[in-house]
């Protein structure tokens, strides 16, 4: 119980000394702390607590400031520093790796980021802020840091630890990077290595020549996939000539992966990307992102309503068959929406390719079959006990359980095959395979499964209740 409360502690004790503006011993509090637990500590407190927690650390430990706003993330991060004075912003800024500084600035209000690169180009021209900048976002480029540590080739081990060693305001991750002369990628060592072989060596002689590396407008989901597929903690990126420019972290790739996912599961719901975290989403634009998907799903299922009054005679000569409507299509949107799912994570993850999707075809095929009559039979048995029962209906109830039975299996069948498939459809136009959302193939299915209910229906009915 100790250790759930203290973190509470703290946190009262910050916002006691906000209250009463005791901002040294707020500040002695806070330095005492990894740049983390007190970002973890502002999440807690409110808008103006936050702005007040971070002004005094501003004003007396910068470094720790920036780092604090850079944990914090780069929404919550670029809504702190959005209210300050450009001179600040820009200071803040320079304490950051470049990566985290443009990350931040990528959030930023246009005039307040047209500001901020002005202000670095007078005072530091050609900033690696602003080189990192001028790379297409969602690219390696964008999310590298420029800072990379390489020596050249002929380089001793000796020689190579004492650089280490000497090293300030680089990033290491456990990699030595070997260049030649022209800065050319030619090898890798890891430090574990580089302590184990004798100091007289050098990199040419105990580097890894076969160097996993990325260029520097490949896709960050593409980075991503190979730090995940190669157990790698940082890639190098390279530019057109395999010239080494700058390092991607594998702390990076756990922040591509989040929004990639956040995105994706977005997308799943049946709604627009969101810009924003959900509650800093403006209410008129989180309106609009799900209001533009509910018309197009609203439209889709007036096709529904459609199909039922095409079948407007059937269904009068034959009530007891639209008890059954919202069992049957709403099998056919869950198996659909199952599929879709499984598909969409696949392609994501690549475990799939667009080239497998007659392999994915006949899996779907024969699952959805086996799926169909689980469910089938369910409802057969349902109709036989009611009858059995209550009576419930009449003397053509086998010829209506076994319209529940076929109906089922067809529908289930074939929305397991629209739900995977669809994502294949997308990603082969060009679209993002999420967009075939659950909602999306529930709607789709709803339609085409009336259709296939009550065409089964009018086969096995015709001549009885039809």
């Amino acid at each position: 119980m100790a250790a759930q409360r203290k973190p509470d502690l703290v946190l009262a004790s910050v916002r006691r000394l906000l209250r009463v503006g005791a901002t040294a011993n707020l500040l002695n509090l806070l330095q005492k702390r990894h740049p983390v637990d007190v970002a973890e500590i502002l999440r807690a407190l409110n808008d103006h607590e936050r702005r007040a927690a971070v002004d005094a650390l501003v004003g007396t430990d910068p470094r720790l400031a920036a780092q604090v706003i850079a944990e914090l993330g780069v929404d919550m991060g670029a809504s702190l520093l959005a209210s300050r004075p450009v001179v600040d912003v820009g200071r803040l800024l320079q304490e950051l790796a470049p990566d985290d500084a443009a990350a931040l600035i990528d959030r930023f209000p246009n005039q307040l980021a047209d500001e901020v690169r002005e202000l670095m180009q007078r005072q530091q021209p050609n900033t690696e802020i602003a080189e990192v900048l001028e790379n297409p976002e969602g690219t390696a480029g964008r999310i590298m840091n420029p800072r990379v540590f390489a020596l050249p080739e002929d380089t001793t081990v000796a020689d190579a630890v004492s650089s280490i060693q000497q090293l300030g305001g680089v990033e290491m991750s456990f990699y030595l990077y070997v260049i030649d002369e022209r800065r050319h990628l030619v090898g890798v060592v890891s430090l574990r290595r580089l302590l184990l072989v004798p100091p007289q060596a050098t990199l040419k002689q105990i580097m890894t020549t076969d160097v996993i590396s990325v260029g520097v407008d490949t896709p960050e989901e593409e980075v991503a996939k190979k730090v995940s597929s190669y157990h790698l903690l940082a890639v190098p990126v390279v530019d057109d000539e395999n010239k080494l420019v700058g390092t991607v972290t594998v702390d990076d790739i756990i922040e591509v992966i989040r929004d990639t996912t956040t995105e994706e599961f977005q997308k799943l719901g049946g709604l627009e990307a969101l810009d924003e975290p959900y509650v800093r989403t403006p209410m008129l634009t989180l309106v609009k992102k799900r209001a533009r998907w509910l018309v197009v799903l609203f439209l889709g299922e007036m096709l529904t309503a459609t199909a039922m009054g095409y079948f407007e005679r059937e269904i009068s000569r034959a009530v007891v068959l639209a008890l059954f409507v919202p069992l049957i299509i709403s099998s056919g949107g869950n198996s659909g929406s199952q599929a879709a799912s499984l598909i969409i994570r696949a392609l994501a993850v690549g475990e799939v390719t667009l080239h497998d999707w007659w392999r994915i075809m006949r899996r779907e095929i024969l699952s959805g079959l086996a799926l169909g009559c689980i469910l089938g039979s369910v409802g057969f048995v349902r109709v036989t006990l009611w009858q059995q029962l209550f009576g419930t209906y009449g003397a053509n109830w086998f010829l209506i359980a076994l319209t529940v039975l076929f109906a089922l299996v067809g529908v289930v069948m074939w929305g397991t095959i629209a739900g995977s498939m669809l994502p294949f459809v997308m990603k082969r136009l060009g679209a993002d395979p999420a967009t075939s959302s659950a909602p999306f193939v529930a709607t789709l299915v709803d339609v085409t499964g009336l259709v296939i209910y009550f065409t089964v229906a009018a086969t096995i009915l015709r001549g009885t209740l039809l």
